[in-house]
């Protein structure tokens, strides 16, 4: 578990990041930007103090999508939001269909809305930031998976539908805050969306489906309440975070936050050239990635450790295989090896453990008893 963690202004950063509301929409309390983050900026993700674990799982995610998001429970104000909303503004651009409003990628056989994928018509791709949008837990139904409109289609007999969040965040991040407070409706639209990848919206008789791909990112407070078993299984990676204990981290933190709201653009040039070279490191990884080799050695030591752990299912030994693959490619590694599965155990395994009423250690102690116990300290 990371002990000293980063940034102590979170809550303040997530107003105007999600993008404008979509058309139709509910009319909700807005939220407004924050007078202590300018519009359009974002702290470094490299100027973020501590958070090692949080920050190596957001990364990881972004080489691999595939992993299965991101959870990250602990205390309030150590920087969940902070970090999730500078690894967006970190990865570089992507390519998407101009006017698509799902964000398809240009020449994909497969993942893309009917529109797109009907091939009449040359497509012509523009680049755009990758989008991250935050999911309220006060959110309609409509809000989220889209809106069609009954009215317009018996009228002109078109099918006219307004895109939701899901539609926003194809391809890209969505954001849970509080993510155990979720309702259950909505809980069982992420379920059915992550089983499927796709959206599918049906009102009296009238039906669209479109692709909604993203990378889950849900953070909370456990003492709030826990999650339900079915949502938390499908996120791939768990992350624990907790305030600073040690007082240079705390300092620094400070220091850091306040020299950004004081002259945010002299703070971001200063981390320009960390957040650049961030920037490559996870561009080579993503090209390496299909060519690293996961051994049957290191598949068969995820098993073991999985089977020790009494996890249940095989998504433990597939999301460690597919983690420490990512770790391997961002580490330039030709091939998993018992290090990248000793690293990642913790972050893909803890949240899979049943509770053991003869054994009061914490999921990552088990954890990283086993590990110790299997590869040895």
């Amino acid at each position: 578990m990371e002990s000293s963690m980063g940034m102590a202004e979170d809550l303040d950063d997530r107003a105007g990041q999600a993008g404008a509301e979509p058309a139709g929409a509910t009319p909700r309390a807005k939220r407004t930007a924050s007078p202590r983050q300018p519009a359009g900026r974002v702290f470094p993700f490299t100027a973020i103090v501590g958070q090692e674990e949080m920050r190596l799982a957001l990364t990881i995610a972004a080489v691999d999508p595939s992993v299965g998001g991101v959870l990250v429970f602990g205390d309030r104000g150590t920087g969940k939001s902070t970090t999730v909303r500078a690894l967006a503004a970190l990865l570089p651009p992507m390519k998407a269909v101009e006017n698509c409003p799902y964000s398809c990628a240009p020449n994909a056989s497969a993942g893309c809305c009917d529109q797109c994928r009907d091939g009449t018509t040359k497509l012509r791709s523009h680049l755009v930031p990758v989008p991250v949008v935050d999911l309220p837990l006060g959110a309609t139904e409509d809000r989220v998976v889209g809106a069609l409109d009954l009215e317009r289609a018996l009228a002109h007999g078109v099918k006219a539908f307004e895109p939701g969040l899901l539609a926003r965040a194809n391809r890209g991040f969505l954001y849970i805050d509080e993510v155990n407070l979720l309702e259950d409706h909505l809980v069982d639209v992420l379920l059915d969306v992550a089983a499927s990848g796709e959206n599918v919206v049906e009102r009296d008789g009238l039906g669209i489906r479109h692709p909604a791909r993203f990378v889950l990112i849900g953070s909370g407070n456990p003492e709030e309440g826990e999650l339900r078993p079915q949502l938390l299984d499908r996120f791939g990676l768990s992350v624990e975070v907790r305030t600073p204990t040690d007082l240079p981290t705390r300092v620094e933190v400070v220091k850091r936050r306040d020299a950004y709201e004081r002259e945010p653009e002299a703070f971001v040039a200063k981390w320009k050239k960390e957040e650049d070279k961030l920037r490559r490191r996870i561009v080579a990884a993503r090209e390496r990635l299909p060519d690293v080799v996961v051994p049957d050695a290191a598949l068969e030591r995820a098993a073991e450790l999985c089977m020790k752990l009494g996890t249940d299912g095989l998504r433990g030994e597939l999301t460690l295989m597919r983690t420490s693959r990512a770790l391997a490619a961002l580490e330039g590694d030709a091939e998993v090896t018992d290090a990248h599965l000793k690293r990642m155990a913790p972050v893909a395994l803890r949240h899979r453990l049943r509770r053991n009423p003869l054994d009061d250690a914490g999921s990552t102690t088990r954890v990283e008893r086993a590990v110790a116990e299997l590869f040895g300290s």
